[in-house]
């Protein structure tokens, strides 16, 4: 006879503060802790009483694909950018590190924020009609002027369709397998893109040019922007949209906040990963004291929203749910390490071992190919796994590329050490984001969702910068203290390249301890709730 034991944490609910009720089962299956996040009273009224449309399956596929495509495509100019760094760099005068910063999505808080207010069909739809035109724009950019203001609005174009898109899902499907899936989806669309980005872009840049790549782009976002317009369900009924609650549902002070935070941040994480010495120009010291100083504004802003019972952009007591400040700082390091991967594994191969753009670009398939699979076969199957086990386990396996980069030897084969680091390189990153983003969803009330997908978008961007900023100071001045004269030399790059390997590896097993101590209490996720 089995026995079983069951152990309740009531809510604690405190202005839009979700705190999860933890249930403890143990019988013939063996223990097994599952944890179901709470919404105050009002928001699972308004979860239960919803009817989800009823979408046939042919309409589900369509709308999972429309927005699996935009994503992908958003991906694919980054990874034409990323390959074709140097070479766009070099044609419009630019400095490569200004082109990363214009990537950081500083804008998705606020975008998140507007849109669970306006209605996310119409803000999607909208940031879809932006994104086909500003990125035709980049493709005709002739100067380094223009390729940054379009590159710019391209972001905030990409503010407004990543976080509604997360949303848009959740109020089409249930929480269940399609639900799930379609998060994968979403996941290995990104993924999917960056690679065929990577490759096309090293064929274009040695072909008919780098813009044609964003021709392209624009091209599919004709089309799938067509599809959009059709097939997106209407959004959910909600309150008539009035000036007065744009003004008083939304948090403008605490997202005009971190807004400027995280864009000051990354503007200067940017200059100081082309030079680090560029931290003690006058300008940008100022902005990062300036950012320094905001981090605390904004704790203390949405603290003091949440004693008066006000909209808080991300409420204080969110950050006492393990699991969800767990998964964040995850996302933070895992992106972190596997943006700063793609960006040295590059440099590695084109400027040590002196491979073409293509040839680099080829190199990174059979990972990309794994984080795909593993983005579909994460959200077909994790409903029936404990998440901090497949979170973990993961985590491990990726740590293992950075440590196979630091112990590289440029002359080795690339089947002897880099093909077998660049299939394990994703592995963390794409099992994560399905985790992650069911866990981050149900902590936010289902009115909030758009935001939701914002927080998440924000902190995986917010990681890449960081990340690839540490890594290339430290890079730098490695290759500076070489013993070798010529600083640009294969040896004296290596140097620098190598200990950036060796961070990417404390970092994943930093990403592990987190993931061991945060989730050790959560169960499965993305399970059907009746």
């Amino acid at each position: 006879m089995s026995s079983t034991t069951v152990i309740e944490h009531q809510p604690i609910v405190q202005s839009n503060a979700i705190i999860p009720r933890s249930t403890l089962s143990s019988g013939q299956a063996g223990q097994r802790l599952s944890t179901e996040w709470i919404l105050p009273e009002g928001d699972q009224a308004g979860v239960s009483d919803y009817d989800f449309p009823d979408l046939s399956t042919s309409r589900s596929v369509i709308i999972i694909s429309i927005l699996t495509g935009i994503a992908a495509m958003t991906s694919m100019s980054t990874g034409i950018l990323t390959v074709g760094l140097p070479v766009i760099a070099h044609d419009i005068g630019l400095s490569g590190s200004l082109l990363l910063w214009l990537t950081s999505g500083c804008s998705l808080l606020l975008a998140g924020a507007v849109a669970d207010v306006l209605g996310n069909r119409k803000i999607y739809l909208s940031g879809c009609v932006l994104l086909t035109a500003f990125v035709f724009a980049c493709g005709l950019a002739r100067t380094g002027t223009q390729l940054i203001v379009f590159r710019a609005l391209q972001g905030v174009a990409m503010s407004l369709c990543l976080p509604t898109a997360v949303s848009i899902l959740t109020a089409s499907f249930p929480n269940g397998k399609t639900r799930n899936v379609g998060f994968s989806f979403l996941g290995a669309g990104q993924v999917l893109g960056f690679c065929i980005g990577l490759v096309l872009g090293g064929v274009l840049i040695e072909t008919v040019g780098w813009r044609i790549g964003y021709y392209i782009c624009g091209g599919v976002h004709v089309i799938a922007l067509a599809l959009a317009c059709w097939v997106l369900p209407e959004d959910r009924k909600r309150e008539a949209t009035s000036w007065q609650r744009l003004y008083f549902d939304i948090d403008w002070v605490g997202a005009i906040i971190a807004s400027s935070c995280l864009g000051l941040l990354s503007y200067v994480l940017a200059s100081v990963t082309g030079s680090s010495s560029s931290i003690k120009e006058p300008l940008n010291a100022t902005l990062m004291t300036v950012a320094v100083v905001l981090v605390p504004g904004f704790v203390l802003w949405v603290g003091r929203q949440e004693r008066h019972g006000k909209p808080a952009l991300i409420p204080n007591s969110l950050w006492k749910i393990p699991a969800f400040t767990a998964v964040c700082l995850m996302v933070l390091l895992s992106w972190g390490v596997m943006n700063s991967m793609e960006y040295f594994v590059s440099l590695f191969y084109q400027e040590v071992q002196e491979l073409s753009a293509l040839q680099a670009s080829l190199r990174f398939v059979p990972g990309l190919l794994v984080g795909f699979s593993l983005n579909i076969a994460t959200g077909l199957l994790v409903h029936k796994f404990p998440a901090n086990y497949l979170v973990i386990i993961s985590t491990i396996l990726c740590a293992g590329s950075p440590l196979l980069m630091a112990l590289i030897n440029p002359k080795w084969s690339y089947w002897y050490a880099a093909f077998w680091s660049m299939v394990l390189y994703p592995v963390s990153a794409d099992v994560l984001f399905t985790i992650s983003s069911l866990i981050i969803v149900d902590v936010f009330p289902a009115k909030t969702h758009a935001l939701a997908g914002a927080v998440f978008n924000t902190v995986a961007q917010f990681g890449t910068s960081l990340g690839i900023a540490i890594m290339a100071v430290v890079a730098s001045n490695v290759t500076r203290g070489s013993g070798d004269p010529d600083k640009d030399s294969p040896a004296a790059l290596m140097e620098g390249y190598r200990v950036t390997f060796w961070l990417g590896f404390g970092g994943m097993l930093l990403t592990v301890a987190v993931g061991v101590v945060g989730l050790r209490k959560a169960g499965r996720v993305g399970l059907k709730r009746e």
